[in-house]
């Protein structure tokens, strides 16, 4: 064989493997949870940055699609609908991801109110509006998630 189909081989190697790598990190990773019987892809707001922007900015919320704020201990954790663009459901839940307390349908002509749980909650979750209705969620409903995430701030 030639040196130039060696040379070819190798190049289409480079090329695939850092298109793998590229496409492997830009994309955020979603994590699969299991809620009410529902499966839903979860991406996580860690960070203060991700926690205060969370889900605004966004035109429409897939069906089977949350985020999950993540806080670094228990408190009664405000939520508002600054620069939302569509309602959704609000979901508290304590350390072990059971529902504490709940705000169905928050609209986004609410802002500049402010929503917060019955009682502590180290987590929040978002979803599309209607959610809670449709699959029945209720105070106690677990988030069945393989590992919590944690965050020192």
């Amino acid at each position: 064989m030639s040196r130039n189909f060696y040379i070819g081989t190798l190049a289409m190697v480079l090329v695939i493997g850092f298109l793998q790598f590229v496409y492997k990190t830009s994309l955020p990773i979603k994590t699969t949870a299991e809620f009410s019987d529902v499966s839903l892809r979860i991406d996580y707001a860690t960070t203060p940055a991700e926690r205060e922007k969370g889900l605004g900015g966004r035109s429409s919320i897939p069906a089977d699609y949350g985020m999950l704020f993540v806080f670094p201990k228990d408190d009664k954790y405000g939520f508002w609908m600054k620069d939302m663009l569509v309602p959704i459901d609000i979901f508290w839940l304590d350390s072990k991801g059971q529902v504490v307390s709940i705000a169905e349908n928050v609209a986004t002509s609410s802002y500049p109110d402010v929503f917060y749980p019955n009682m502590p909650a180290r987590y929040v979750l978002e979803t599309a509006a209607g959610f809670a209705q449709a699959h029945s969620v209720a105070t106690d409903t677990p988030l069945l998630l393989k590992n919590f995430p944690t965050v020192t701030k």
